[in-house]
């Protein structure tokens, strides 16, 4: 793994939170997508190499949505570049850790992600993620 790339936080309202993370971390949000896929909005911030994510649930029943119900808005999740998510992937499974996805899927942000289920990880959502050019 090659750093932090970025901490996800679940969120209910980006339009209300979104000016929340601009005075808190004194910058603005460079870019908000929607990934239909994973029925979510996220809005992105930076603070130095590593990115702020907030995730907002484009639906009732999205997994943002349970998680909030569930637990309440907060960190969703950690998520860690790599330079090979297959064969970092690979690795991980051979250490005995438990993959969310048979296969990389497209995220947010132009990224191939994978998810670690948080059993194993002392209950933290790992995310891997890779740029999505650099995938073969």
């Amino acid at each position: 793994m090659q750093k932090v790339e970025h901490i996800g936080i679940a969120v209910k309202d980006l339009g209300i939170s979104i000016p929340l993370f601009e005075k808190l971390l004194r910058t603005n949000c460079y870019k908000t997508e929607q990934v239909a896929g994973e029925q979510v909005n996220t809005a992105f911030f930076r603070q130095g190499e590593t990115k702020i994510e907030l995730l907002e649930s484009s639906t009732p029943e999205g997994v943002i949505a349970r998680f909030i119900e569930k637990k309440g808005e907060g960190v969703h999740h950690i998520a860690f570049a790599v330079a090979d998510i297959q064969a970092e992937m690979t690795r991980l499974q051979a250490e005995g850790f438990v993959l969310l996805n048979e296969t990389p899927r497209r995220g947010a942000d132009n990224k191939w992600v994978c998810f670690l289920h948080p059993k194993g990880t002392n209950g933290v959502l790992v995310e891997l993620c890779q740029e999505a050019e650099a995938t073969t």
